[in-house]
């Protein structure tokens, strides 16, 4: 035999309206805390709606904290999980769309992290974050050439200047993506295997993030001088090397 659920709270998402919220019924408390995070009563509709302009990580962030006061008040919710589909980026015509998935939580993966003994369940990880489409440096790098792309808008010097810094930037981040992706090939292929009395990861010091190797940090000074992919080669300046001093020729001297 199967239990109907009643929540105190749901929340979905409407089609044309947006995030929305439904309550068993009109208990203050209910109404008070969706309205100390921005939730509107619809009288026509019967339920409460967030602004149609409010961005996705935003209404994410509201629907968690609300979500949560609710609980810690010992109230029931539940929620639609297309919630947590971000809306597709704008491209244009004739352009595919990219196809929207969940996001994915770096903080998420980093405690997975804590729970793996094996090198490969490692590197799968990091595929996670190196995934072509939906990994988070390309997410990252295609964020920062479009915030270049909006600079470049504002039809100004110091807006191209600036388009230009974060395109350099971008070019990092690719750079950065396929150190990320050697390591993870070495990961796939150790067969190393965390001891089982080994000390539980949350309990071993992090390195200092200046106790870099040199090869690495030769590799950051080759990309820092790197011309980016976005823009002509000559765009960046060449270091000036030092003008040697003027030697006075054999002979000659100089009269004050």
């Amino acid at each position: 035999m199967h239990r109907q659920f009643h929540p105190d709270v749901a929340f979905g998402v409407h089609p044309d309206l947006g995030i929305a919220a439904a309550v068993a019924d009109d208990r203050p408390f209910l109404d008070e805390v969706l309205r100390n995070h921005h939730f509107l009563y619809s009288q026509d509709l019967g339920i409460y709606l967030l602004p149609g302009d409010t961005p996705y990580n935003t209404a994410v962030r509201t629907v968690t904290s609300a979500t949560r006061e609710f609980q810690d008040s010992g109230l029931s919710v539940a929620a639609d999980p297309r919630i947590m589909l971000p809306p597709p980026v704008p491209t244009p015509d004739g352009v595919p769309v990219r196809e929207t998935v969940p996001g994915q939580s770096l903080t998420a993966l980093t405690s997975e992290l804590h729970e793996l003994r094996r090198s490969a369940d490692v590197a799968d990880l990091l595929d996670q974050i190196l995934d072509e489409h939906h990994g988070t440096v390309s997410d990252l790098e295609e964020f920062i050439d479009t915030a270049a792309a909006w600079c470049d808008r504002l039809e100004s010097p110091n807006g191209h200047e600036l388009g230009q810094r974060l395109r350099t930037i971008a070019h990092h981040v690719a750079f950065l993506g396929d150190q990320l992706a050697d390591a993870q090939l070495d990961l796939s292929v150790m067969a190393d295997l965390t001891p089982d009395g080994a000390s539980l990861l949350a309990e071993v010091p992090l390195p200092a993030r200046y106790d870099v190797l040199p090869v690495t940090r030769a590799a950051r000074a080759r990309a820092a001088v790197a011309s980016s992919p976005h823009r002509q080669a000559d765009a960046v300046p060449s270091p000036k090397a030092p003008r040697a001093p003027q030697m006075t020729p054999p002979g000659t001297s100089h009269a004050r």
